[in-house]
């Protein structure tokens, strides 16, 4: 299929703070479109304030897809976010508007823009807990030279990441296959037009700690306290978002608020460099800086010209 058969998909990423969520808005307003999530933290009901959520008012009254759906318990894994992302980008094409796909998790984006194949094999709680004690006890290089006897290439690939060796251990024990050989990259399944918006690093760094500062004000440590209240784990992956997983320990009065936020700022600044990095490897994004005047109407011409030439009005 080629590119001009395919339906069309803007994806619109960047940095944390950056304002993908507010330009996205305003996009689907311009060209009648939906927002499909690529967010991690925004799958979680009850994680507001600190993941800076938008609220109905924000959105506009632009319908927002795969927005608050779990439980902070819950665990959500990269397959079935792409399966749900599928559903509802078809959904919206159905309708005949334009998907708008936004968010600041790379790997999100990328599993939905390039078609990645992903082995849908559940997790295996007691396996992991195994592995986990095996690496605890005895480092990290023992699962890794295990790997390396059933799947070198994904070994090599991987490195001294015990998360993803576990991972590739549980495939292979549930499937007999290397998880190598299960990944990869399929067709792409959208003609997709991808949107990287920039700023200058001092201004984006100065965004993003007055945005700590507003939220720690509004309440961020109350938003948590509520959250272990209800029976959430501290150790729950929602909790490990920036914001929460710092508020912790003042909560547990061993940190001052002026501590949070510090240690806020600093692991904020250091996962948009994380981010800007990964998204430096995609040669296919067009950056737009959002100082520069008449940005979202560049965006948006980018992208009529796009839809257009795809619909054959151009």
């Amino acid at each position: 299929m080629t590119s001009v058969e395919r339906s069309p998909l803007i994806a619109i990423v960047g940095p944390t703070a950056i304002g993908k969520t507010a330009a996205a808005v305003e996009l689907a307003l311009r060209l009648d479109g939906e927002v499909v999530n690529a967010d991690s933290r925004y799958l979680y009901r009850g994680l507001d304030i600190g993941t800076a959520k938008p609220d109905a008012a924000e959105r506009r009254g632009v319908p927002h897809h795969l927005i608050d759906i779990l439980d902070p318990a819950e665990p959500m894994s990269l397959a079935t976010w792409q399966d749900l992302a599928s559903t509802a980008i078809a959904d919206i094409h159905a309708r005949g508007r334009l998907p708008l796909l936004v968010g600041g998790t790379p790997q999100y984006v990328a599993a939905a823009v390039e078609g990645w194949r992903i082995p849908r094999v559940p997790p295996n709680p007691p396996l992991r807990l195994e592995l986990e004690r095996e690496a605890a006890a005895n480092g990290v290089e023992t699962l890794r030279r295990r790997l390396q006897a059933v799947d070198p290439v994904a070994a090599a690939k991987i490195g001294p990441n015990t998360r993803r060796i576990i991972r590739a251990l549980e495939v292979h024990a549930a499937t007999g296959l290397p998880i190598s050989t299960l990944q990869g990259k399929g067709p792409p399944p959208y003609a997709a037009l991808e949107i990287w918006l920039t700023m200058p690093r001092d201004a984006l760094y100065a965004r993003i700690d007055a945005r700590v500062d507003e939220q720690l004000a509004r309440g961020l440590l109350d938003e948590v306290r509520s959250l272990l209240a209800v029976g959430v784990p501290p150790d729950a992956l929602s909790m490990s978002s920036l914001g929460y997983r710092q508020s912790l320990p003042a909560i547990a009065g061993t940190a001052t608020v002026g501590e949070v936020a510090a240690r806020i700022k600093t692991d904020t600044h250091r996962y948009v460099r994380q981010q800007e990095t990964w998204l430096r490897r995609n040669p296919r994004l067009v950056r737009i800086d959002v100082t520069a005047p008449g940005w979202r109407d560049e965006i948006e011409g980018r992208i009529r010209a796009f839809v257009g030439e795809r619909r054959g009005d151009v």
